[in-house]
Parts: structure tokens; sequence; C-alpha cells
């Protein structure tokens, strides 16, 4: 089965799920509370999709404030952002707005987007609408999801919608005559230290461990 790898990055402010959104799609599991994610950790998973075997190697940085200086370090040489916001907190969506705009700026065009309205289970305390959050996502070419770490709500959707886009655009990418070897954009050349929170038990073998 053909293979190929892709490294994704998440991103969105602090407390809106990204760790527990990527903890239920690797492991499985959702653990209440989950403590902040202290400069970035790393985790991957393999998805089928059709013929074609698909690595995703998904970077989870940290929200608060005090690291985005570290952003570009993690998402630089990224074929993929997945960005995440709170449908119950308007700046959260705010800021998923201008991290597009640093991502275009920064990484260029080819980066894959997608947009991730989490915490679908407090629907009834929701305040960014699914209209408008889906017509900013189609003005900048992303794709748009709801999920719900918690309950497990849209997850798989949207990594195996994000693979299949990323698949698409290599073929395309072959299809202009352009190399699609390799997994990235100079891939590994600025790894910094990684504090994985979630540790590399629990894994319920879905999780290929951490890069």
């Amino acid at each position: 089965m053909a293979s190929s790898s892709y490294k994704v990055v998440l991103l969105g402010e602090g407390r809106v799920g990204k760790t527990s959104l990527v903890l239920r799609f690797c492991r499985d599991m959702f653990v209440d509370g989950q403590p902040p994610t202290i400069q970035a950790s790393c985790l991957e998973r393999a998805l089928r999709i059709g013929d074609k075997k698909v690595n995703l190697v998904i970077w989870d940085t940290a929200g608060q404030e005090r690291f985005h200086a570290l952003g570009p370090i993690y998402y630089r040489d990224a074929d993929a952002a997945l960005l995440v916001y709170d449908i119950t907190d308007t700046d959260s969506f705010k800021r998923i707005q201008l991290w597009v705009r640093e991502l275009r700026k920064m990484v260029g065009s080819e980066i894959q987007l997608t947009i991730a309205g989490n915490k679908l289970d407090l629907e009834r305390q929701r305040v960014v609408s699914k209209q408008e959050a889906a017509e900013y996502a189609e003005s900048v070419g992303a794709l748009y999801s709801e999920t719900s770490a918690k309950l497990g709500k849209g997850i798989e959707e949207v990594f195996t919608s994000l693979g299949k886009r990323l698949l698409q655009a290599r073929a395309s990418k072959r299809g202009a005559g352009a190399s699609g070897a390799g997994s990235g954009r100079g891939r590994g050349s600025s790894m910094v230290l990684i504090e994985d929170e979630a540790g590399s038990s629990g894994s319920g073998g879905k999780s290929s461990g951490c890069c």
C-alpha cells in the first residue's frame, strides 16, 4: 500500500480543546480538565484513504499568549494546519483569522487549511454561528468542520477530509511536473524540545508514537 507522510500543525487559543481533539483522534481518549500544553507535543496516526496510507504527524502547539512567538518554528514546514476555536468563545474565532493571515504570509498558499469549531457538546452556549464560520472558511479556501472532543464527534471526519485534501494537493503537484517526493518542506530542520504531556501510554493501538 502506497504511503505518504504529512506534517499537520494545530493552532488555536488556549483552552479551545486542541490537545483533547488530537488525543481523541490518536488515542481515542478524553481527559476532562486536560492541562495546558507547554511548548508543543507530537503524535502520529495513520489513515487508510482508498488504496493509500496517509501518516499524519500532528504537532499540538501551546495556545497561551506567551508561546505565540514560537509558532513559526512549528508551522513553517507544515503541509497542513488545523485551526481550532471554541464555538462558545468569539475571541478564539477572531484569533483563528489572525493565524490564517500569518500562515499565508509565512508559509504561502500551498499549506492546506482546515478550521474546526470545537465543543459542539456546548451547543446551547454557542456564540459563533456555523454559517459565519463556514463562510469565513470558504473565503480563505479552508475546509470547515465542527467537533466535540468530549463526545468524539466529527473528529474522524476532520482528519480524513484533511488527509484526502493533502493527497489531492500532492497529486496535483505531480501532475504539474513538480516533485512529489519527500514528506514536506525541509522537515526536521528546526525541531525544538518536545514536552508531550499525554505520555506514551494508553495508545489503544492507534498512535504510532511521538515524533
